[in-house]
């Protein structure tokens, strides 16, 4: 029987099984995510396992009145999430060997799917991720309607999801931020830069700052960095920038260095590499974007640049934009090409 019968039977088997919906549906998008990467098919295995991890994240930041899960299942459930994260991180790497591998994603399975069950200790020794809030579509306006006379939401995007940080002390007159009280909030996610390839090359973009006409009053601010395809895909791992060195005027410093996770030749027609600026609302306890906004391809070369900035949410298949003030605010960055 061929690895593709198989996982129909297995599908069947699945469907038929008396687990709840949710259960079905997560053990159908995991086989079907493991079917693609033993396939060879990266892209689409990359896409299901991201999707899913998300699922998963966002069952397990559910409140306890709206979950059927356990509060130690859904750190089961995380730690899966951040599994199915590690394994689309280790596909789009050159390095995949030394990263997490297929036979460590099937692992997961049987524990995904007597999730009910499951009493033994997690196989792997990994942290979950972040904790996140998940937005649905419209709330995070309503929210933030003191926001809306010059920079509220408006636009087409997805819902926002990101880490929520946890600010420290952090009064506007002073200049320098305060480290928040969550560690991992102020350390971001970047990632090293890949490994070089004869006749390819990587892309270094150094963000240096951004203007904003409120920028004294933002509070652990931070950038969340990512590269879509037309549709709003993901074409490498998401990284967020270490909370902003310093604020000043009208101005947050960031002065970091994001590795962009593929080779510029190997970054699909029409892709755009989107800057989301986030920054912590103490009165509504949750991380906020602000504003944001991208690069297209044609854009890549070395050098500075200043890009426009745009209203949310986030706009990732770049149909409805909305520039955030008629103000001469931009994002200011600086690129380096690496070729060998």
């Amino acid at each position: 029987m061929s690895d593709k019968s198989a996982s129909v039977d297995a599908l069947k088997v699945a469907q038929t099984a008396p687990l709840p919906p949710l259960s079905m549906r997560w053990g159908a998008s995991f086989r079907k995510g493991t079917d693609f990467d033993s396939w060879g098919q990266l892209v689409e295995a990359i896409d299901e396992y991201q999707i899913l991890a998300r699922h998963l994240q966002k069952e397990a930041q559910s409140q306890p009145n709206n979950s059927e899960f356990t509060e130690d299942q859904k750190k089961i459930l995380a730690k899966i999430a951040t599994c199915l994260e590690l394994r689309s991180a280790a596909l789009q790497s050159t390095q995949s060997q030394e990263g997490f591998k297929l036979e460590d994603v099937k692992k997961l399975e049987p524990i995904l799917k007597n999730i009910f069950t499951y009493n033994k200790e997690f196989p792997f020794d990994i942290q979950p991720v972040p904790p996140r809030k998940i937005l649905a579509p419209g709330e995070e306006e309503d929210l933030e309607f003191e926001e809306d006379d010059e920079e509220g939401g408006a636009g087409a995007g997805s819902p926002d999801t990101f880490p929520a940080r946890v600010p420290g002390m952090a009064p506007s007159c002073n200049h320098v931020l305060h480290h928040s009280s969550n560690p991992g909030a102020n350390e971001g996610t970047l990632l090293p830069r890949l490994p070089s390839e004869p006749g390819m090359t990587l892309l270094t973009i150094k963000i240096e700052k951004i203007g904003l006409k409120d920028a004294g009053q933002c509070i652990d601010p931070y950038i969340t960095v990512s590269v879509k395809d037309l549709n709003g895909i993901d074409l490498t791992p998401v990284q967020d920038t270490p909370v902003a060195s310093r604020k000043e005027d009208t101005y947050v410093h960031f002065n970091v260095d994001i590795e962009i996770q593929k080779h510029v030749e190997k970054l699909t027609k029409g892709a755009a590499i989107f800057f989301e600026f986030k920054h912590y609302k103490p009165k509504k306890r949750f991380t906020s974007t602000k504003c944001f906004a991208f690069m297209e391809m044609d854009e890549i070369k070395p050098g500075p640049m200043v890009i426009e900035l745009y209203k949310k949410p986030t706009d990732f298949k770049r149909k409805k934009l909305q520039l955030l003030t008629k103000k001469p605010l931009y994002l200011h960055l600086h690129q380096t090409l690496h070729k060998e």
